[in-house]
């Protein structure tokens, strides 16, 4: 059974005032589920929209997309799934509006929970049992959830917007909470060479701990110059970028050997510039890629890799804290207070 209110923190797009406010449990519809949230990510996504660099659609919402938890609740349409399984949520969805809806991957204005509808800093969640997926034995459940943007996004943009090949030469810039584990699924699919590129110090030990083979910093090295040393001349496949920042992408794309390709995975309102000249693009086939998101398929890899013990996430988790000190969480992210890779949210 469950109470008829919960904790939750509730963020005012007005006053951008973040705190703990006592709610009404959500009801799940007939084709929905009520998920008693376990442990909940804070990703930078949230920081952005929170400070307004990402536009928050409604007046007020519950903020939190990367999470997991045990089912409390099932509709009366809901096939398979039971209460008292462990899942993790998917937290996209479709519109429900635009002419390509029957086609989620093809939607015209797809939502994200947290933004688009009341997300998992709270004590439960709703949500379409389609976003489920089950979380293995012997996965710890803070795991999980950071898997639900900070692995799964990577996972999806190396492998399948990048299309990541074994053998292949990598570049990572940004060793943040998506990047360190871009290094790490760099080495899983079978990069031959993986470098990392990032300012802070303490980020490139992360990398070369992660499983890189080298750590650039682009304040003291001619990266460009650097990675055709290291590459005999070549140049890298597939370059990834994840801090949003158009200087990175630009030295990203200017690493790019012949048919290289560049996925830009960080988000800012920065435009795109780049000083690659067009006979020079077009000569070396070069590929600029947007990626946001992955699909539950995705997810489902990921918890297998999870619970085969090939994927390790033990340190990804830098700290667990309580549902109260979320905007403490949150200031501590945006500061990179500690160097944290994800700190979560335990209800």
């Amino acid at each position: 059974m469950t109470t008829a209110t919960m904790r939750a923190v509730r963020f005012s797009r007005a006053s951008r005032r973040l705190g703990v406010e006592e709610v009404p449990v959500p009801q799940p519809g007939p084709a929905e589920v009520l998920v008693r949230i376990e442990a909940c990510g804070i990703c930078l996504s949230d920081v952005h929209m929170l400070d307004g660099t990402i536009t928050c659609p409604l007046e007020e919402v519950t903020p939190g997309h990367e999470p997991a938890g045990t089912i409390a609740r099932v509709g009366a349409d809901v096939p398979y799934w039971q209460p008292g399984q462990r899942v993790v949520i998917a937290p996209g969805r479709a519109c429900g509006s635009c002419r390509h809806c029957g086609d989620a991957l093809a939607c015209l204005a797809p939502q994200t929970m947290g933004q688009n509808w009341d997300g998992a800093w709270a004590e439960y969640v709703v949500t379409p049992f389609q976003t489920l997926v089950e979380v293995p034995d012997g996965v710890p459940i803070e795991q999980a959830a950071i898997c639900a943007d900070a692995v799964a996004t990577p996972f999806s943009g190396l492998v399948e917007r990048g299309g990541l090949r074994p053998g292949e030469t990598v570049g990572v810039w940004g060793i943040g909470g998506l990047g360190v584990h871009a290094v790490q699924i760099a080495r899983l699919a079978g990069a031959s060479l993986i470098i990392a590129v990032d300012t802070l110090d303490a980020a490139r030990r992360r990398a070369l701990e992660a499983g890189a083979d080298h750590a650039l910093d682009p304040g003291t090295a001619d990266i460009a110059a650097e990675v055709r040393r290291l590459t005999d001349g070549e140049g890298l496949d597939l370059t990834a970028e994840f801090s949003g920042v158009n200087n990175a992408l630009d030295e990203a794309v200017s690493c790019l050997g012949r048919y290289g390709r560049a996925v830009m995975v960080g988000m800012s309102p920065e435009p795109i510039r780049l000083a690659e000249n067009t006979i020079l693009f077009g000569y070396y086939n070069h590929s600029v890629l947007g990626h946001d998101g992955y699909t539950r398929r995705h997810l489902t890899h990921l918890m297998r890799l999870l619970a085969s013990g090939r994927l390790d996430l033990s340190r990804s988790v830098s700290d667990v804290l309580p549902l109260e000190e979320t905007p403490r969480a949150v200031e501590r992210l945006r500061t990179k207070e500690g160097n944290p890779v994800r700190i979560v949210i335990k209800p």
